[in-house]
């Protein structure tokens, strides 16, 4: 669902990691959800409303990402040689309803889609030779749609 790049500790941190996986510990481990708790809350997820207008944002975010798209956007004609699929789409959908949980919220927004864009589109997308001449990422390209298409009244693709 979503790609999460970690980027490598500082030495302290390493060290601490070190010390805490290769010594003997007598770690005590709590409760803190059942399975039965657990289960709930993902069921919980779906059941979260999004308005039309936030299912119609998340498909032209990814529907742009399309190169043969008819109203992709130049950039994404000359830079990506694959888009995003359908399973993009349901993951932003999913992703901005657990966001809107997250947040307090009984409800997603587009806020919530924008949110999650990064982590759920950027490793769908492949560039083509052009943009990596010209030093365009997957991510830049993201970025770009976000600046782009209108948050609140995502219009008919």
């Amino acid at each position: 669902m979503f790609s999460i790049s970690v980027k490598y500790p500082s030495e302290e941190e390493e060290l601490e990691v070190m010390r805490r996986t290769t010594n003997p510990s007598n770690v005590q481990l709590e409760t803190v959800l059942t399975a039965a708790e657990i289960r709930e809350i993902q069921d919980l997820v779906p059941r979260i409303p999004a308005g039309d207008h936030v299912y119609r944002y998340a498909l032209k975010l990814v529907r742009l990402t399309r190169p043969e798209e008819r109203d992709a956007p130049t950039y994404v004609k000359e830079c990506l040689s694959w888009g995003a699929g359908p399973r993009a789409a349901q993951y932003l959908i999913l992703g901005a309803k657990a966001r809107a949980i997250l947040q307090g919220r009984s409800y997603a927004t587009t806020e919530d889609v924008a949110r999650v864009s990064e982590a759920v589109l950027v490793h769908r997308l492949v560039t083509n030779f052009n943009a990596e001449a010209e030093g365009i990422t997957p991510l830049s390209i993201v970025r770009r749609l976000l600046d782009e298409v209108p948050r609140e009244a995502a219009e008919r693709i």
